[in-house]
């Protein structure tokens, strides 16, 4: 088994410099070139320029965290269906029971958070 050393590295690190280089070299002719012109609001500390109303760790609904984990578990469940549909025709009908199952599961899932009025703002 042949000894490489060190020079199997060589690619890499070239590369990881001309990335660094590349970051570092953005940067700074971005600070060169950007306009400066500050002003009051440009320098508070909120992007919109509008001054902080009310407490800033303001506490959300819980039902916002409800329909944004309902959110994302069915769309997660639905990534499922993509591939299942490109190799539909390769997968056979236990494929197709299969998946059938799956989206009975997923409607019962929502009807039953639909029901319990998980998605409801009031």
């Amino acid at each position: 088994m042949p000894y490489y050393g060190l020079s199997r590295y060589v690619p890499v690190l070239i590369l990881m410099l001309i990335a660094l280089g590349f970051g570092l070299g953005s940067l700074l002719v971005g600070m060169l070139v950007r306009p400066r012109r500050p002003y009051k609001e440009k320098l508070l500390p909120y992007e919109s320029g509008n001054p902080p109303i009310g407490e800033p760790r303001a506490r959300f609904s819980v039902k916002f965290y409800i329909v944004a984990m309902l959110f994302v578990v069915f769309d997660v469940e639905a990534i499922f269906l993509y591939p299942w549909a490109v190799t539909f025709d390769k997968l056979g009908v236990y494929a197709f029971v299969e998946m059938m199952l799956f989206i009975i599961i997923l409607l019962v899932g929502y009807v039953y958070a639909w029901r319990k009025g998980a998605f409801d703002w009031n």
